[in-house]
This record gives C-alpha cells, sequence and structure tokens, in this order.
C-alpha cells in the first residue's frame, strides 16, 4: 500500500512496510512515538517539489475541490503501478481512479496514518527541514486566501449588499437630521414646517432664507412654487416665533448643508445601486424594482443562495419575527415580508396581495435562475411581469 501526503513543499509518496499494523486503529498512534519507530512503519518512496508558489496554490485550490492536479496524475502514473493508494480525501480518491484507474482507499486506519505521518514529516522526508516548511505554510495559505477572495462567485452581490445597506443607514440619518432641522428653526419660524412639506425643499429654504425678516425680500422661484412663495411670505411677517441670534442661524444653517449633502450623496449612491442591480440582477429588478430586489439579497446573503430558496421563502423574506410569533401563538401566518413593497403587490387590491406575492416570489426565483446575458432572460422576465399583473 502507498500513502498520498500532501504538503506545502510538494507531494509525498510513502510505502507502507506493515500493512499489518493498520488493523489496530486504536493503537497505531504508539507506532509513531518517536521518529524511529515511525520510519518502520512508513518509508518514503518518491517526492514530487513544486517548482513555485503559483504551481502550489493551483494543486492546493484543486485539491480543495478534490480533484488532481495535471503534475499530481504525472507523479502518481510514474510511482503507482499496482499498489493500492491511501488517500485523505475519499472524494479525491474516487477521482483518483476514475482518471487513473488506481485502486483508492479511504478509512480510519488512513486518517490515523496520516496523523502519524504528519507528526514526523520533517524526519521522514530529507531534505524539508522544519524552518523551511512554516514560511511554506504560511505563504500558502496566504496566497490561498488572496485566491479566494478575488475570485469568490458572491463578491460580485458584496457590492450590491453594501451599497443598500448604506443607503438605508443614510435614510435613517437624513430623516433625524432633517427632523432636527424642523424643530430646531421652528422655534424662529414655526408656521414653515406646514407651508414647506418636503424635508429636502425645507432645508433649501432655510439655508436661502436665514432670518425671516429676509423672506420679503428673497426669489424662492428656483426652490417653491409660485402660491408656496406667496404664503411663505406672508406668513413669515406674521410669525409667532422667537427671536434668534446670527450665531444661531449660521448654526442652522451648517445643519442644512449637512442634510442637503446627504440628499445629494444618496441620490449618486442610488444611481449606483440601480446600474448594479441592472447588471447583475436584471430578471429581478424588471419583477420587484432596485430597492426591493437589493434587500432581497442583502436578506438572503447572496443572490445565489437567494436562488437556491423556495418561493415560499422568499415570500416571507424579512418577516421570520412575526412568523415564528404566529407559529409560537397558533396564528395566521404572515403573506408577506420584503416583498410586500414591490411595486405589483401595492398596485393590487387587497384581497389579492397575498395571492399575486405567491405569484411573484415563485416567477422571481425563475427569473434569477436565468442567466442575464441571454436575450431569453428579458423575455422571462417580461413574460412573468406580465402574467401577474394578468392574474
Amino acid at each position: 500500500m502507498l500513502l498520498l501526503f500532501e504538503t506545502p513543499a510538494g507531494f509525498a509518496l510513502f510505502k507502507v512496510l506493515d500493512e499489518g499494523k493498520l488493523s489496530k486503529v486504536e493503537d497505531l498512534w504508539k507506532e509513531f512515538s518517536t521518529a524511529d519507530s515511525a520510519r518502520q512503519v512508513v518509508k518514503l518512496k518518491a517526492f514530487s517539489k513544486f517548482e513555485n508558489t503559483s504551481e502550489a496554490l493551483s494543486a492546493a485550490t484543486l485539491l480543495i475541490e478534490s480533484k488532481p492536479s495535471k503534475g499530481l496524475r504525472k507523479f502518481l502514473r510514474s510511482h503507482c503501478e499496482s499498489d493500492i493508494l491511501a488517500v485523505a480525501d475519499s472524494k479525491l480518491g474516487n477521482a483518483i481512479k476514475e482518471k487513473l484507474q488506481i485502486e483508492c482507499v479511504h478509512n480510519n486506519a488512513v486518517m490515523e496514518l496520516m496523523r502519524g505521518v504528519r507528526s514526523h514529516l520533517t524526519e521522514l522526508i530529507s531534505g524539508l527541514a522544519a524552518q523551511d516548511l512554516a514560511p511554506m505554510s504560511l505563504g500558502l495559505s496566504h496566497s490561498l486566501s488572496r485566491y479566494k477572495l478575488k475570485f469568490s462567485p458572491d463578491k460580485v452581490d458584496t457590492m450590491i449588499i453594501q451599497a443598500i445597506s448604506l443607503l438605508d443607514d443614510l435614510d435613517k440619518e437624513l430623516n433625524t437630521y432633517a427632523m432636527r432641522v424642523r424643530e430646531w428653526y421652528g422655534w424662529h419660524f414655526p408656521e414653515l414646517a406646514n407651508i414647506v412639506q418636503d424635508n429636502i425643499l425645507y432645508a433649501k429654504t432655510v439655508k436661502l432664507m436665514g432670518n425671516r425678516t429676509n423672506a420679503a425680500k428673497l426669489d424662492f422661484s428656483e426652490i417653491l412654487p409660485e402660491e408656496v412663495e406667496a404664503e411663505l411670505k406672508e406668513a413669515a411677517m406674521i410669525s409667532m416665533g422667537t427671536e434668534v441670534s446670527d450665531l444661531d442661524l449660521e448654526n442652522i444653517k451648517d445643519l442644512c448643508y449637512q442634510v442637503l449633502s446627504l440628499a445629494e450623496y444618496r441620490a449618486q449612491l442610488f444611481d449606483y445601486l440601480k446600474s448594479r442591480m441592472n447588471t447583475i440582477a436584471p430578471n429581478l429588478t424588471a419583477l420587484v424594482g432596485e430597492l426591493v430586489g437589493a434587500r432581497l439579497i442583502a436578506h438572503g446573503g447572496s443572490l445565489l443562495n437567494l436562488a437556491k430558496q423556495p418561493g415560499s421563502t422568499v415570500q416571507i423574506l424579512g418577516a421570520e419575527k412575526a412568523l415564528f410569533r404566529a407559529l409560537k401563538t397558533k396564528h395566521a401566518t404572515p403573506k408577506y415580508g420584503l416583498i410586500y413593497h414591490a411595486s405589483l403587490i401595492g398596485q393590487a387590491a387587497p384581497k389579492h396581495k397575498g395571492k399575486i406575492s405567491r405569484s411573484l416570489a415563485a416567477k422571481k426565483i425563475t427569473a434569477i435562475g436565468v442567466l442575464p446575458s441571454s436575450v431569453r432572460s428579458e423575455d422571462i422576465s417580461i413574460a412573468a411581469r406580465g402574467m401577474i399583473d394578468n392574474t
């Protein structure tokens, strides 16, 4: 029997000298108590050293996927003739048997043998020092980690998840800042809150006007409609608000500037999210829109995870607390979660919302599974939306 052992420096092939000792798995560790006793159990037959880090990285990547590399196949063809090969991974053994017709074995005795060889690796392989093996292991682990991060199939979803999370945070901050502007400036001009309802227009108006006494001589035509401007100027003349100092107004204007800056950045971020969603998940975007689609991807963890989930799960994503509360109290379970904010469900009559959400969740899974680069994917998303519209 031969033992295949993978190291950061290359592949080692050991000859098992006494296969009878493998029958007592629980006592096998005693045979590796010292390096001399280990040499009585296994002996190095051949060693294939990696030429460079790239070759080691390629071999390690394939081994993780239980696939033999080209160098490993060549190495085994040269040194494995009619012997049985012991491997640490059963899937790798099946791949070797299929491609090279070499009989492979994987069991508890083999794993115990691997542990023993690992404990005396530098003594069993001549020319491989412990001080050289540690840097090789560290370098290979770093290279493998960088490779996984670089070629991760889920990394495209990360940008969408981060963008929608930041967008939600910006909405909360923007709302908090806008309410603070209204409360702060409301002491000076309380009537303005009822005249200008929009938070962004309110901040622009306050930033331009400053003291309410300036309203009569300012032009608000670029910010407000004509009738709203007239109402504002009239209210400013008879306002019941208190007087504030110039220093107070400067600080209020600074806060207005922060609100407008956040609003501008939010608009840029939404455009970015929209472009990423149309590139990565165009079918999902066509069905539920950019924001709902991005929130579903973020809640599911990735687009791949979302595609694997059944329609019934997608339908109630975001309503987990309500679902478990309903199951605990034996009440009716929720019919929808994040998907409720999709335009198709919002347009439906209340009695049809549950049915539409089920249909939309089912069609969504079908649409996600189609490659976005294919022409057929556009037809599927449009056809699915049309079918739901006609439901």
